[in-house]
């Protein structure tokens, strides 16, 4: 029960296909390049600028959040009650047909 089993692959019960016939291929040397001459350096790119958040952007990135955060709230709320209102009215169309059924 404990130990796992291996599948076993099945031999084949068909005509098998032989292998593709492979042609020998000679390879040339091609045309050697000259290797490029050096190369100077690369000039280093300019540094960006460091992000620098002023009072008045820091307040708008809170308030931004804020309302990202209380809009998801609102709409994952909203959806937990559209479950809880569609449970609700599923239980008591299966009571009053279960009632309607019993009476017969």
């Amino acid at each position: 029960m404990f130990r796992p089993k291996i599948p076993t692959m099945p031999q084949p019960t068909g005509p098998a296909t032989p292998p593709a016939v492979v042609q020998p291929v000679t390879v040339l040397p091609g045309a050697l390049t000259p290797q490029p001459a050096t190369v100077p350096p690369a000039v280093p790119a300019p540094s960006r600028p460091a992000v620098q958040l002023t009072p008045g952007t820091a307040l708008a990135l809170v308030g931004g959040g804020t309302a990202v955060v209380l809009v998801v709230g609102a709409v994952l709320v909203s959806m937990l009650l559209a479950v809880a209102i569609t449970a609700t009215s599923v239980t008591v169309c299966a009571v009053v047909a279960r009632s309607l059924l019993t009476r017969r």
